[in-house]
C-alpha cells in the first residue's frame, strides 16, 4: 500500500541561506494566507535560527512579528516549527538554563508548535534540557542529527546518537543535513536504523541543495521510512538553500508516494510575493553566487545556512585585503580565488580543530579561523593568530565534547596561551541570570513584555535589543539600504575622493577575466593626522571596540602596555576578536572610536 509523505516549507531558512535579512512583519503577514492556500503543507518553519536577531537588526520587534506570522498557520491547523541551538538557545553563544527554559515557554505562547533542537557538536548533554523544556512547554520536541562526512561520522555513529535521543524522551528526529553533503545511501541507512529501533518515531529530513545531492537524498530517505521532507520554493530554492517543492513533489509522486496536491494559484501568489520582497529591498543582500550549486562544498562541508553571510563577509574581507595589497603594490585578488583558498583552508584545519560538525555556530568559528589563516598567510604572517574567545571555548570543551581529537597545533597553542581544557557538563559554566536582567531592564524603564518575551530578547540578543530600543538599529538598517542602492548605481556615481576604482585581469582555470574592484578609503584616517610613534595595526576588518563588555576597564592614553596585551576588540563575522599588541610602549593616540568600522592594516593605536 502506498505511504503518505508530508512536506514542510522552510520559509525562514530559505531566506537566511540566501542572504542576510528576512521579510518584515508586514510582509510575512501578507504572505501567510497564500502559503496556506497552496494546500500542500503540513508544517512551516517560521522562526528560530537567526530570525529573531535579524528582525532586531532591521529595527523590528521579533515578538510582535512572530505572533502575527504564526497566527494564520495556527488557525489553519498547520504546525509551525522553529530551530534552536541547544546550549546557545537562539544566540550565537551559550546561555543559562533559566534563559533556555523561558525561551520555550515564550515561543510556545507566540504560536510555535515544534522545537527543532540541535547541538553543533552532537553532544547530547546539551540537548537534554532542550528536550525537557520543550515538552514542559507543551511543544513537540524534535532533536537533530547534525550530518557531516568523516571517518568519525559513520552510519552507526548517527544511529546510536538517535537511539540516545529517543531514550532521553525526544518526540521526533530530524536529519539535519545542513551542508547537503550527506550521501544519499548513507542517509537512507541512518533512517532505516532509526525506524528499526523505534518505528513510531517521526523522522523529518532537512537537506540543503548546494553540492547537488538533495533530490537523491530526499527520495532515498523517503524510501527508508522518513515521514516529512523539508523543501523550499522558487525564487529561493536550489543553490545554497533547499530542493524545490515542485521537483520533490513530482519525484515522490512518481515513486508511488501519496503527497498532497499543490494549488498552483496559491503557488504563483507565494512565488510572486517572495520575488516582490526581493525586488523591494532584500535582494540587495542576496549574492548572485548563492543561487548556484557548488560541488566544492562536498569537501569543505560548509553549510548552506551560512552562505549568505559568508559571501558578505568574504566581499568585505576582499575589499580590505585588496586595499592592503594595493598599498604594497601587489596584484589584487578575485573573490573566486579567495573563496577557493578559504574552502581549501577549511578542509585543512577541520581535522585539526577536532572535526566539529559545520553547523551554527561552529561552522562560523571554523570559517573565521580559516579566513584569518588565509589572510595572515597572504601577508606573510603565521597562521592561528586570529582565534577568538568563542572558538577557544569550543576547542577547550566549554561548548561540549568535540567528536575528534585536537591537532598538535591547537594543543601547543593552548599550552603557550596558558589555557585549560574543560571536561564537565558545559551548562554548568553558565549560571542563571534572568533576575539580574530583570533589574537591569527595570532600571532602564523597559517592560518585560507579554509572557516575559521582551526579557527573553534582552537576554538572548542584548546589544541588538538595546540598538532596537534606541532606534539605532532601524537607522543603521535604512542607511545600509541606501548604501546598497548606491552601490548598484553606475561607477560615475561613486565618490571618487574616498573610493579608488581599479581594474585588473585575473586568470582562472585557463580563462581570463576583467575584474573591477573598489577600494573605500572614506573610513580611514589620513596618515598626516597620526602622531609619530609605533603603529599598532588592525589585523582584520570589522567594528572597533575598546572593551568587550561594560565590566572591563578600557585602555587609555598614557597607559603602558606590553607586547601580547589585549588592547581592544574587533567585531567581525559575528564574533568578537581580542586584538593583542605586537609592540610594547605607552599609548599616545587612540585612532578610532567605539563602533567605528576599521579595515585591515588601519592604524588603531600609536605607541612611543
Amino acid at each position: 500500500m502506498s505511504r503518505e509523505i508530508k512536506l514542510c516549507l522552510v520559509y525562514r531558512d530559505m531566506w537566511q541561506s540566501s542572504g542576510k535579512f528576512m521579510p518584515n512583519g508586514e510582509q510575512l503577514e501578507k504572505i501567510a494566507e497564500p502559503i496556506i492556500n497552496m494546500g500542500c503543507w503540513d508544517r512551516i518553519e517560521t522562526n528560530g535560527g537567526g530570525f529573531e536577531q535579524i528582525q532586531l537588526l532591521a529595527g523590528e520587534n521579533p515578538n510582535k512579528v512572530l505572533r502575527k506570522w504564526t497566527k494564520p498557520f495556527n488557525e489553519a491547523k498547520i504546525k509551525t516549527q522553529m530551530l534552536e541551538r541547544g546550549l546557545n538557545a537562539l544566540s550565537m553563544s551559550p546561555v543559562s538554563k533559566d534563559v533556555r527554559k523561558l525561551m520555550f515557554n515564550v515561543k510556545k505562547s507566540q504560536g510555535t508548535n515544534i522545537s527543532r533542537s540541535f547541538d553543533g557538536l552532537n553532544d547530547i548533554r546539551n540537548l537534554k534540557y532542550s528536550i525537557e523544556y520543550s515538552i514542559d512547554a507543551n511543544m513537540i520536541s524534535q532533536s537533530c542529527l547534525c550530518i557531516t562526512h568523516s571517518n568519525i561520522h559513520t552510519v552507526e555513529y548517527y544511529i546510536n546518537l538517535a537511539k540516545d535521543l529517543i531514550n532521553m524522551g525526544t518526540n521526533e528526529i530530524a536529519i539535519k543535513d545542513m551542508a547537503g553533503i550527506g550521501r544519499p545511501t548513507s542517509l537512507g541507512k541512518i533512517v532505516r536504523g532509526i525506524k528499526n529501533f523505534s518505528p513510531k518515531t517521526l523522522v523529518q529530513y532537512h537537506g540543503h541543495s548546494g553540492p547537488g545531492f538533495s533530490v537523491a537524498s530526499s527520495l532515498e530517505v523517503a524510501r527508508a521510512g522518513a515521514d516529512i521532507i523539508d523543501v523550499a520554493m522558487e525564487p529561493l530554492s536550489w543553490g545554497t538553500t533547499h530542493a524545490d517543492l515542485l521537483t520533490i513533489h513530482e519525484v515522490l509522486k512518481d515513486d508511488g508516494f501519496i503527497v498532497k496536491d499543490i494549488n498552483m494559484n496559491g503557488y504563483r501568489d507565494v512565488r510572486n510575493l517572495t520575488q516582490e520582497f526581493i525586488d523591494e529591498k532584500l535582494g540587495y543582500f542576496i549574492n548572485p553566487k548563492n543561487r548556484f550549486m557548488n560541488s566544492l562544498l562536498i569537501e569543505s562541508g560548509l553549510p548552506g545556512g551560512m552562505m549568505g553571510s559568508l559571501m558578505s563577509d568574504l566581499e568585505k574581507s576582499l575589499l580590505s585585503l585588496n586595499n592592503w595589497l594595493s598599498k604594497k603594490d601587489k596584484d589584487p585578488l578575485n573573490i573566486n580565488v579567495l573563496f577557493s583558498m578559504l574552502l581549501d583552508e577549511v578542509k585543512s584545519i577541520w581535522p585539526v580543530m577536532g572535526y566539529p560538525p559545520l553547523v551554527t555556530p561552529y561552522s562560523q568559528y571554523v570559517k573565521n579561523v580559516a579566513l584569518g589563516n588565509v589572510m595572515l598567510g597572504i601577508k606573510g604572517k603565521e597562521k592561528w593568530g586570529l582565534v577568538d574567545d568563542n572558538t577557544w571555548d569550543m576547542l577547550l570543551g566549554k561548548s561540549g565534547k568535540l567528536p575528534g581529537s585536537l591537532g598538535a597545533e591547537i594543543n601547543n597553542l593552548a599550552l603557550k596561551s596558558n589555557k585549560s581544557f574543560y571536561y564537565d557538563e558545559p551548562q554548568n559554566l553558565y549560571p542563571d541570570k534572568l533576575e539580574d536582567l530583570k533589574i537591569e531592564m527595570k532600571e532602564k524603564g523597559w517592560a518585560l513584555g507579554k509572557d516575559n518575551e521582551e526579557l527573553l530578547e534582552f537576554a538572548l540578543h542584548k546589544n541588538q535589543y538595546i540598538d532596537y530600543k534606541s532606534g539605532k538599529a532601524k537607522e543603521s538598517f535604512n542607511q545600509l539600504i541606501d548604501k546598497s542602492k548606491k552601490i548598484l548605481i553606475k561607477d560615475d556615481n561613486i565618490d571618487s575622493k574616498n573610493h579608488k576604482v581599479n581594474s585588473t585581469i585575473i586568470e582562472l582555470d585557463n580563462s581570463k577575466y576583467k575584474v573591477d574592484y573598489i577600494i573605500d578609503n572614506s573610513k580611514n584616517k589620513n596618515k598626516n593626522e597620526y602622531l609619530s610613534g609605533i603603529e599598532v595595526l588592525s589585523p582584520l576588518e570589522g567594528k572597533f571596540y575598546l572593551t568587550k563588555n561594560s565590566n572591563q576597564m578600557q585602555v587609555k592614553i598614557g597607559d603602558q602596555i606590553k607586547k601580547g596585551d589585549t588592547i581592544c576588540y574587533i567585531e567581525s563575522m559575528k564574533v568578537i576578536n581580542a586584538i593583542k599588541s605586537e609592540h610594547s610602549g605607552k599609548i599616545v593616540q587612540i585612532c578610532f572610536e567605539n563602533g567605528q568600522e576599521v579595515f585591515d592594516d588601519d592604524v588603531l593605536f600609536i605607541l612611543n
